[in-house]
C-alpha cells in the first residue's frame, strides 16, 4: 500500500477545507462560487487522493456525503438531553398568542403593569426532528427523536444532507448537540416526482413523508438520491461553550457556526406581537418554499427559560400555535370534469365535505389522467385532501389500507367521450397530459377565449374587441360563436352603447372595424378559427398549400402531413377540429355573413433570395419590430420560426438576445445583426 506523503496530506486538507467552503456558499447561502464543473473537479481528486490513501479520509470528509453503504437495523441512541415536544395551542386564532403570554406571565408572577416578555418566534417546521451531536466541531452522530428518550441511529443518512455540515467553522465547543429539522422544498418534491415518474419510479406521497423516509432508508444511496434540507433551531447536550444568553443569540452561534437557520424569525415583545407575527406568516405561508403547520414562541431569555421549567414533560417557556390542518382525511364521491377556457378538460374530485385550511371542501381538483393513475385514485376510496392557503384543494392520494374491494381504475376518454358543455369529441393527443374538448368555435366554456383569439392582431384583427367587451358580449348573450359579430350591426347602435364603457363612438369604430375583417386572407382566417396546434406560421403553410378551404376541409391526415412541418399531431389536431359539426356550422355561418378571401390554386412558394431559408428572431433589433422583419423575410421566401434546431438557417439577433442566441451559437447556426440582414436583403443572396 503506498505510504501518504506530507504535500498527499496538506492537500487533501487544502481540498476539504475549501470544498466545505463552497457547500456552505452552495446549500447553506444558496450562493454558489463556482461552476459545476470545478466543484466536481476538486471533488473528484479528493475522492482520487482517498482511494490511493485511505488513510486519508476522515469522518468530516465531504466525500462522506454521498452514501453507499447499506445500513443495519438503526442502533438505539440515548439522548443525554430528552427531545422534549413543545405544548400545542390548538386555539388558532389570535386569542392563541394571547393564552400562551397570560399562562406565562403568571408563571413569572407579572403584574399587569410590568413591561411585557420578551418572546422569539420562529417557524415550526413541517419535517422530521433529528439531533446532531459534534465533538470537537466535527459530526459524530445523527439521531431521530424517537420516543424522546431514546432515537435511532441515521448519521449514514444524514451526512447525505448538503446542508449539514460535517464539521462546523470557528472554535467549536468540546461537545454540540443541536436540534432541528429535516425537511424536503416543495419544489424540490415535485422535480423528484417528476423524475421518478418519467422513470416508472415510486413517486413521494408528500414532503414530509418523503423527508421522514429519507433518513430511515437502510440503504444510504437512496437517502442521498433525495433532495434534503435542513434548518438549526435548538440544543441539546452542551460542554466546554458559554452559551448565549437569549435563544435568539443561540441561533445567531449557530449560523455563525455553518448551520442553516430560517430566516423568518423575529425577536417580539408581548402578545399583541406574536399575534401579528402569526398572522403575517399564516399570508406568506403558501409561498413559503417549504411546509409549515404552525409558529413556535419561546421566552427569548434562557434565565427565564430556566425560571419557567416543565410541566408533564412540556416546557413552559414554548409553545406551538399552529394553522387549521392543511389535510384530512374523506371519502372520494366521484370524478366529474370541469371544461376550461381553452378546451382542457379537467377531472374534479366530489367529496364527502371535510374542513380543511380553515373551510368546508366538497371538490378537489385532480389535474388529468395522468395524476389519477400516478396517485392510483379510485371513486369510494378514503382520500387524503389537501389545501395550503388559498391554494385549490387537490387529492394528494388514497389511504390503501382503507380501501374495499378492488374498485375499477377511472378513465377520463371512457367516462367522458364527448364535451359535458356541448356534446363535442373529447380527444387527449399521445404526447399530451391534458384531453380537450374538439367543439372549440362553438362550445360555451371556450366562448370567450375563442372570440378573444379571433379578434385577435394576428387573427381577424377587429380592433377594440378586448377582455372586458368579450366579457359584456358574452354575459348579456349578445355574441355566442364568432359569426355573431358580423350581426351586431342589426342590434343597432343603441344596445351596443348600452354597455359599460361603451359610448356611442366607441360602438361605431368597433362596428367599423369588424366590417374592415369581413376581407381577410385564408391564412389569417385559418389561423383565427384556434385549431389546436395551429399557429400562424402552420396556417400560411396551409394556405399556401391547399389554396382553398374547401381543400383544407376535405383533406385527411395523409393529405396534411404532405404540408411542410405538419406532422402527424398537428394533422390530428386539424381533422379532430374540422370533424366536428358544430365547428362546421360556425364556419358556414362566417362565410354566409360575408368574410370572404381570394380562393384559387395553391399559392406558389415566393421566389426571393431567402426561398426556404429558415430564420429565429431574438432580442430587440435597433429599428425593425419584430413583426416587421418577418414580413420582410416572408416577403423573399423565408420562414420564420419559434425555436432554434438544426434546420434553422439564420438566427436574426437584437440587443438582449437570450437563450435562442446561445443555442443557435452552440449549434453553430449563424447569426446575423439588423444591418448584415438588410445588406443580405440588398445583396439578393444570402450568403
Amino acid at each position: 500500500m503506498l505510504i501518504a506523503s506530507p504535500q498527499d496530506f496538506d492537500r487533501a486538507r487544502a481540498l476539504r477545507a475549501e470544498i466545505e467552503r463552497l457547500d456552505h456558499h452552495y446549500y447553506v447561502l444558496d450562493a454558489p462560487l463556482v461552476p459545476d464543473a470545478e466543484y466536481d473537479r476538486l471533488f473528484r481528486e479528493l475522492q482520487a487522493l482517498e482511494a490511493r490513501h485511505p488513510e486519508l479520509a476522515t469522518p468530516d470528509s465531504p466525500t462522506q456525503r454521498v452514501g453507499g453503504k447499506v445500513l443495519p437495523a438503526f442502533a438505539p441512541v440515548r439522548h443525554a438531553v430528552p427531545m422534549l415536544s413543545i405544548r400545542t395551542e390548538t386555539d388558532t386564532e389570535a386569542s392563541g398568542a394571547f393564552n400562551f403570554d397570560a399562562r406565562v406571565r403568571r408563571e413569572l408572577k407579572l403584574a399587569e403593569g410590568d413591561p411585557p416578555v420578551e418572546y422569539a418566534a420562529e417557524l415550526k417546521f413541517d419535517g422530521l426532528a433529528i439531533s446532531l451531536r459534534y465533538e470537537h466541531g466535527v459530526l459524530v452522530q445523527a439521531a431521530t427523536r424517537g420516543d424522546g428518550e431514546t432515537g435511532e441511529d441515521v448519521t449514514g443518512n444524514v451526512r447525505t444532507v448538503g446542508q449539514v455540515p460535517l464539521r462546523l467553522f470557528g472554535s467549536a465547543p468540546p461537545v454540540l448537540e443541536v436540534r432541528g429539522e429535516i425537511y424536503m422544498k416543495r419544489a424540490d418534491f415535485e422535480r423528484f416526482n417528476q423524475r421518478a415518474l418519467a422513470a416508472g419510479e415510486k413517486t413521494l406521497v408528500n414532503p414530509r413523508n418523503g423527508a421522514a423516509g429519507s433518513i430511515r432508508q437502510l440503504d444510504s444511496k437512496v437517502a442521498a438520491s433525495r433532495p434534503l434540507s435542513f434548518f438549526a433551531y435548538g440544543l441539546g447536550e452542551v460542554s466546554g461553550w458559554e452559551l448565549p444568553t437569549t435563544h435568539s443569540g443561540v441561533l445567531d452561534a449557530l449560523a455563525a457556526f455553518g448551520f442553516p437557520v430560517c430566516a423568518e424569525r423575529a425577536v417580539l415583545q408581548g402578545a399583541p406581537a406574536l399575534a401579528d407575527f402569526h398572522a403575517a406568516i399564516a399570508a406568506k405561508r403558501a409561498a413559503l418554499p417549504f411546509d409549515i403547520d404552525g409558529v413556535v414562541y419561546k421566552v427569548n431569555a434562557l434565565a427565564l427559560q430556566q425560571q419557567l421549567g416543565f410541566v408533564t414533560r412540556e416546557p413552559r417557556w414554548a409553545v406551538a400555535h399552529k394553522y387549521p390542518a392543511e389535510e384530512a382525511l374523506t371519502t372520494l364521491l366521484d370524478i366529474e370534469v370541469q371544461v376550461g377556457r381553452t378546451g382542457a378538460i379537467t377531472p374534479v374530485a366530489r367529496l364527502a365535505p371535510v374542513f380543511v385550511g380553515g373551510v368546508t371542501v366538497t371538490n378537489a381538483t385532480l389535474h388529468n389522467q395522468d395524476e389519477i393513475d400516478r396517485k392510483d385514485v379510485r371513486i369510494g376510496d378514503t382520500v387524503i385532501v389537501r389545501r395550503a392557503g388559498d391554494v385549490i384543494p387537490e387529492v394528494v392520494g388514497p389511504v390503501l389500507d382503507r380501501r374495499i374491494g378492488e374498485p375499477p381504475r377511472f378513465d377520463l376518454l371512457a367516462r367522458f367521450p364527448v364535451c359535458p358543455v356541448c356534446g363535442s369529441h373529447v380527444v387527449r393527443g399521445e404526447d399530451e397530459a391534458v384531453a380537450r374538448c374538439t367543439g372549440g368555435l362553438f362550445c360555451p366554456a371556450q366562448r370567450k377565449q375563442a372570440l378573444l383569439h379571433f379578434a385577435s392582431r394576428r387573427a381577424m384583427d377587429i380592433e377594440g374587441l378586448g377582455d372586458k367587451l368579450v366579457d359584456q358580449l358574452v354575459d348579456a348573450a349578445i355574441v355566442r360563436t364568432p359569426a355573431d359579430l358580423y350581426k351586431m350591426g342589426l342590434l343597432g347602435m343603441s344596445m351596443l352603447a348600452g354597455l359599460e364603457r361603451m359610448g356611442e363612438k366607441s360602438a361605431q369604430n368597433l362596428l367599423a372595424a369588424i366590417e374592415r375583417s369581413r376581407n381577410t386572407t385564408l391564412a389569417r382566417f385559418v389561423y383565427a378559427l384556434g385549431i389546436r396546434n395551429v399557429g400562424e406560421a402552420t396556417a400560411k403553410d396551409l394556405a399556401r398549400h391547399f389554396g382553398s378551404l374547401d381543400r383544407l376541409l376535405a383533406a385527411d391526415e395523409a393529405a396534411l402531413t404532405q404540408v411542410p412541418d405538419v406532422g402527424p399531431i398537428v394533422a390530428r389536431s386539424i381533422v379532430a377540429f374540422f370533424a366536428e359539426a358544430h365547428n362546421l356550422q360556425v364556419i358556414g355561418d362566417l362565410r354566409a355573413a360575408g368574410v370572404h378571401w381570394t380562393e384559387g390554386e395553391a399559392q406558389a412558394t415566393v421566389a426571393g433570395c431567402l426561398a426556404g431559408k429558415v430564420f429565429v428572431l431574438t432580442g430587440t433589433l435597433p429599428t425593425l419590430s419584430r413583426d416587421e422583419a418577418k414580413a420582410m423575410i416572408e416577403a423573399e421566401g423565408g420562414k420564420v420560426s419559434g425555436s432554434v434546431s438544426k434546420k434553422t438557417d439564420y438566427v436574426l439577433a437584437g440587443s438582449e438576445a437570450g437563450s435562442k442566441l446561445d443555442k443557435a451559437q452552440a449549434l453553430g447556426v449563424p447569426v446575423l445583426d439588423e444591418e448584415g440582414f438588410r445588406e443580405m436583403l440588398i445583396k439578393g443572396v444570402a450568403p
